[in-house]
Formats: structure tokens, sequence, C-alpha cells
């Protein structure tokens, strides 16, 4: 394939060493220093574009890359704000993008196990429930994307709790998230379930940020030749 990396980080550094060493090219790289290759001409060269910038530059980025027709995996977090926008324009103009808050398989597993899990634990009020959060000082957004994503689907699948909050909470209702930062740690999620006499923990731990990228490199590979909103369920085949 040849790739557009947009974002060119210290992610984008590991999807270009992944992505070469599958047999790869990269032809374009782009960051705040060379702004000047998003544009249609440039990429319309790639046949897919992976995006991992910044929550204030990620909606731009990718309706560049719907400008020239190229097919988008993007992992940027902390912009889903507008993520149902860029989907509908997505359908409505037959591109294709691809969306995950996070990339490692051992995640989205997690994902499907706390959807379960929190149904499962509505006959069980004496448990409450947190979620808790660690990654590098570099991290823009807090709570994570995958925070956000696990929290979410506690909300849909636990019927006492009505929302969250990134902060401590007295009111049981509220899911509380909390996020630490600190030192280069790739990203710890936990779901903690307690009780007074027990705990019960869901806990994923990337142990270095190459999961992350071999996944987004994965989602690339999916999407050639397919039109439509993808996620790490249509990959994995959940």
């Amino acid at each position: 394939m040849q790739i557009a990396i947009i974002g060119y980080g210290k992610m984008g550094r590991e999807i270009e060493a992944i992505a070469v060493k599958k047999g790869h090219k990269v032809i374009l790289k782009i960051d705040e220093d060379s702004l000047h290759l998003l544009k249609p001409d440039s990429l319309a060269k790639a046949e897919v574009a992976i995006e991992f910038s910044t929550p204030g530059t990620a909606f731009d980025n990718i309706a560049a890359c719907f400008s020239a027709r190229v097919p988008v995996v993007c992992g940027t977090t902390g912009w889903t704000g507008r993520l149902d926008e860029i989907v509908e324009l997505c359908r409505s103009e037959k591109q294709t993008f691809f969306y995950a808050s996070n990339f490692s398989i051992g995640v989205n597993i997690m994902f499907r196990i706390n959807k379960w899990l929190a149904g499962i634990m509505n006959k069980f009020p004496e448990y409450d429930v947190g979620i808790r959060e660690i990654h590098h000082i570099h991290k823009k957004d807090s709570p994570s994307g995958t925070a956000l994503s696990l929290a979410g689907d506690i909300l849909q699948n636990l019927e006492r709790k009505t929302g969250w909050k990134n902060e401590p909470v007295e009111d049981r209702n509220i899911l509380e998230i909390t996020s630490e930062r600190k030192g280069e740690v790739p990203g710890t999620h936990t779901v903690a379930y307690e009780s007074a006499t027990e705990v019960l923990e869901l806990s994923h731990r990337a142990l270095d940020r190459s999961v992350f990228a071999a996944g987004a490199l994965l989602a690339a590979e999916f999407i050639v030749d397919k039109t439509g909103f993808f996620k790490m369920d249509d990959l994995l085949d959940l």
C-alpha cells in the first residue's frame, strides 16, 4: 500500500516502522511543519491515510482526505463530539472511514467483556463501579478515548449509573473516572467493581505503543477496496 501518515509524532513513526517491515510504502508524512501537503493533489497519491494528530485538527484532516477520496484510518481521541458529522459525510459521499479509540486487540476484547459484565452487575447493586486510566504525560485529552468508550458501554448496560465525571464523586449514580498522567506509560485501563467484601477488576495494560500502531495498520489493510464506516468490531468480526 501507498500510505499517508497524518500526525508524524511518536505514533506516526511507529506506524511507519511497522508498515515498512510489512512491505508497504509511506509516501507522505504530514505534521505541523508540512501542512502544505494536506491538499487533494498530494493526498490523492496515497491508497490510505492513517491519522493520529490532535483533537483540534483531526476533523479537518479527515475532511481533507475525503476531498481527495482517500480512505482514512483515525486513532485520534478527544474530538469525537464531531464523529457523527464525519460518519454522515462518509456515508453521504460514499467515502471510507475507520475509527477506533484504541487499536489494541486486547482492549477491544476488553470492550466486549465490559459490556457483558455491566449487564450482569445489574443484579448486584451492592457493587459500585469505577474506571481508572493511566497514560503518558504527553496525552492531551483526559479522560482518554478508551476510558470514555468503557464508560459509555457501562452507562448503556448498567441501569444504576446515569452519567460520568472525571473527578471524585459521592453520588453512586455517577460513574467516577480517575485519570493519571505519568512518565511514558503507553496506556493502562481498569474497570473495578467493589463491594464491602471484595473487588472484581477487568484490566488491560499496554506494554509498548507499537501495539496501537500495528492495529492501525491492520485497519488500513482491512479497508482497502471497501466503502463505508468501520470500527474494530468489523475488523475483529465481533
